[in-house]
C-alpha cells in the first residue's frame, strides 16, 4: 500500500468531524471518496496533506509515518493535491503557475516536464502568458491539474475537480484523470459527482457523518442499492 490511514480522527476546535476512519490506497490505484457535503471527505484529504492536524490516528505514506508533518514536507515526500476550487495564482501567468508546481524540485528536468504539460494540455500553451485569473473555469482546472503534475508526485490527490464546471468540461476532466491513471500515477479522488468518481475508481469509500460506512470496488458501489438510491439519482 502506498497510503494507509489508520483510526484517523480530525477536529475543528471541540467538534470532531472525522471519527476514527481507516482507508488504503495501493500503488497505481484510483481510489474515490464519495458522500454528501460535510461528510468528512475533504477534511480527510487535508489531514493527509498536512493542512489540518490529526487529533489521533496514523497516516503512513510510502513506508513512512507522515502524521502531522508540515505541508511542504509532505509535498517533498511525494503527495500533491489539486485543490477544490482550483486556487490558481490569479495574478500570475499560466506559465508562472506551472513553474510554481515544481518549486520543491531541484532536478534539471523541469523544462522537459513543462513541455510535456503543454503538450498534454494544449490550451495552456496557447494561454502561457495570460494571467491565470482570466482563464475559464475549465482552463483553470486543467492548469491546476498540470501544476500538480509538475511536482512529479507519487500520489495525486484531487478534491472536487468537477466543481462548478459545465457537463462537457466535466467529461474532459474525467478523461484527463483517466489518462493520468494510465500514466501509472496513484490517485485519491474526492468528487461530488459520484457516478463519475465510481467509474474512474478501482475502489471507493462512502463517507457519512465523518465515518466510512461502505467500501468496495467502484463497480460494486455503482450497483449497491444504498448508493444508487442516495447518490446516483436512479
Amino acid at each position: 500500500m502506498m497510503l494507509r490511514v489508520s483510526d484517523l480522527r480530525v477536529s475543528y476546535g471541540p467538534i470532531e468531524v472525522i471519527h476514527g476512519i481507516d482507508l488504503e490506497v495501493g500503488q497505481g490505484e484510483c481510489v474515490a471518496l464519495i458522500g454528501a457535503n460535510g461528510a468528512g471527505k475533504s477534511s480527510t484529504l487535508k489531514a493527509i496533506c498536512g493542512l489540518v492536524p490529526a487529533k489521533a490516528g496514523k497516516i503512513e505514506f510510502d513506508g513512512q509515518d507522515i502524521t502531522n508533518w508540515p505541508g511542504h514536507a509532505i509535498v517533498k515526500a511525494g503527495i500533491t493535491m489539486c485543490p477544490e476550487g482550483r486556487q490558481v495564482f490569479a495574478q500570475m501567468s499560466t506559465l508562472q503557475n506551472l513553474r510554481m508546481g515544481a518549486y520543491a524540485r531541484s532536478d534539471d528536468q523541469q523544462t522537459s516536464d513543462l513541455d510535456e504539460m503543454m503538450d498534454m494540455f494544449s490550451i495552456l500553451r496557447e494561454r502561457a502568458k495570460q494571467a491565470a485569473g482570466t482563464l475559464s473555469g475549465g482552463e483553470q482546472e486543467m492548469l491546476a491539474i498540470a501544476r500538480a503534475l509538475m511536482a512529479r508526485p507519487k500520489l495525486c490527490i484531487f478534491d472536487e475537480p468537477s466543481l462548478g464546471l459545465a457537463p462537457k468540461i466535466v467529461a474532459e476532466v474525467a478523461h484527463t484523470i483517466a489518462r493520468i491513471k494510465q500514466m501509472g500515477k496513484t490517485i485519491l479522488l474526492v468528487e461530488q459527482n459520484s457516478l463519475m468518481a465510481l467509474r474512474l475508481a478501482d475502489r471507493a469509500y462512502l463517507f457519512e457523518a465523518g465515518e466510512i460506512v461502505l467500501s468496495g470496488t467502484g463497480e460494486e458501489l455503482q450497483s449497491h442499492p444504498e448508493v444508487v438510491k442516495a447518490y446516483l439519482g436512479h
